[in-house]
């Protein structure tokens, strides 16, 4: 519910923005398939439930806040947008473009997430800071992935973000 919230209220902040720069989402909300592009591997870490599940699953959740957080706030916001790759200057919205608002956004998204993991008892502090670190690394291999598949037509955004939600949860098990 926490992931919903932030993301909903990310998603309407600065809509006239987004609009102007044609990257805002759909009037009609977001579709089955990127529901699950984001949610699933949380949701499959659940129903496996391996060694340190509470873990993973929040780490995928961390990563999906984060990302949806760091484009929406990234658009909302004037700055600098540049190209994760080349760090060139790009307009906010490209895929792989990241700037320091979006930025900060990851961050306190993956933070609230592992704060309600370690308030609810899920997991320690330790593991809270391993669910931040999880959460903005996986929204950087997003970043990574728009900017060298995404935009060249190789994969599609649900992809992108399936591969960047299980990629924090390999980084978090790494780390624990």
């Amino acid at each position: 519910l926490l992931v919903f919230a932030v993301t909903l209220a990310a998603t309407r902040v600065g809509q006239s923005r987004k609009r102007r720069l044609r990257a805002a989402e759909p009037s009609r909300g977001r579709s089955a398939s990127q529901v699950m592009a984001n949610l699933g591997v949380a949701g499959l870490v659940v129903a496996l439930a391996p060694s340190g599940w509470h873990l993973l699953a929040l780490a995928a959740l961390a990563e999906a806040a984060a990302d949806t957080c760091s484009s929406e706030l990234g658009m909302a916001f004037p700055g600098r947008t540049v190209l994760l790759t080349n760090m060139k200057p790009v307009t906010p919205g490209i895929d792989g473009g990241i700037s320091l608002h979006g930025t900060m956004a990851a961050v306190a998204a993956a933070g609230l997430v592992a704060l309600l993991g370690w308030t609810s008892g899920l997991i320690s502090g330790h593991l809270a800071a391993t669910v931040v670190y999880a959460g903005v690394l996986g929204m950087l291999l997003d970043s990574l992935l728009g900017a060298l598949l995404e935009r060249h037509g190789l994969l599609n955004n649900d992809l992108v973000n399936l591969l960047s939600t299980a990629g924090a949860v390999g980084i978090a098990w790494a780390m624990a």
